[in-house]
């Protein structure tokens, strides 16, 4: 009888025109794998991983169930690596993994939906009771340094692609994008003094509360992003406007990951992480989330 091999390197099997692709993917990672190995003689391989199963050749899928009968631990190679790193790797999805995944509980799960939105309702409602000196402070601050409206607004692309006006504390010179829009930089020059300081803490992120008392919004899940930058966001990145499943978050899992974003790959990054928000969103998930967001705020870690 067959024994099982030792779990020290991971089994990847794929069609072979995807070999020279996963190599390549693979190696980013500190994992020790075997490409498309097929002799069972030295036993049953104990991690098994496939990718674009449903495009190899019958005898290949063979073995994969035959892996599956003699207790292998087979899965999809992308949930290994989600797992493994915490984050999704979006250059291996395809739509597969969105239709046969039951995981998306969030999306599906009514209850979960319904208790997710009175907590942002609540939770919105008393935030901005608590934080009303804040409020306050910062707009005095912001009008005594430079001229124009206190609050920023501006469209965003939210739940189901519809857009809607986020509100933010104004933490730029008034004519900041007099001549386009623009990604935010580190160190930008347009940026206040009072503006660099409540964009360090967070405290520009606080009206909106508002958006999230209107539905518009919620307190965790993907940041909100404008469609000039997605529609040229989509184009490189797969899978993109996935994000808009859910309620755009005031803060998210790629918030507290990955803090700072201005560049495709930037985006690239959040998008793992929030892609990974959406299957695997919890209530304690949503706790951590707002615990590492509260130690940026206390320790100025925001950008």
């Amino acid at each position: 009888m067959l024994g099982f091999r030792k779990a020290s390197q991971v089994h990847v099997y794929c069609p072979e025109a995807c070999e020279e692709f996963l190599t390549k993917a693979l190696k980013r990672y500190k994992i020790k794998f075997v490409l498309n190995e097929f002799d069972l003689q030295a036993g049953v391989p104990k991690v098994v991983c496939h990718f674009r199963s449903y495009e190899m050749v019958e005898e290949q899928q063979e073995f994969l169930i035959s892996a599956t009968e003699m207790g292998a631990w087979v899965e999809p190679l992308v949930s290994y690596l989600e797992r493994r790193v915490g984050y999704i790797e979006t250059n291996l999805l395809d739509a597969n993994y969105f239709l046969q995944q039951k995981a998306f509980s969030i999306l599906s799960n009514n209850a979960n939906k319904a208790s997710k939105r009175i907590l942002d309702f609540i939770a919105s409602l008393f935030g901005l009771t608590v934080t009303l000196p804040i409020f306050l402070i910062t707009a005095l601050l912001i009008k005594i340094e430079s001229k124009g409206s206190v609050f920023y607004k501006q469209k965003r692309v939210g739940l189901y692609n519809n857009e809607f006006e986020v509100i933010k504390f104004r933490s730029m010179r008034s004519d900041a994008e007099k001549d386009g829009a623009k990604w935010a930089q580190k160190n930008d020059s347009r940026i206040t003094k009072v503006g660099r300081f409540i964009r360090k803490t967070r405290i520009d992120e606080l009206p909106q509360l508002i958006n999230v008392l209107k539905g518009e919004m919620s307190l965790i899940g993907p940041r909100p992003e404008r469609e000039i930058f997605i529609t040229k966001l989509e184009k490189s990145i797969p899978y993109y406007r996935f994000r808009h499943a859910v309620r755009p978050g005031i803060t998210g899992l790629a918030q507290v990951k990955y803090p700072y974003g201005a560049s495709i790959e930037d985006a690239l990054w959040k998008h793992k992480y929030d892609i990974y928000y959406i299957k695997h969103q919890s209530f304690m998930m949503d706790i951590k989330i707002i615990l590492l967001t509260i130690k940026t705020v206390l320790f100025a870690k925001g950008q």
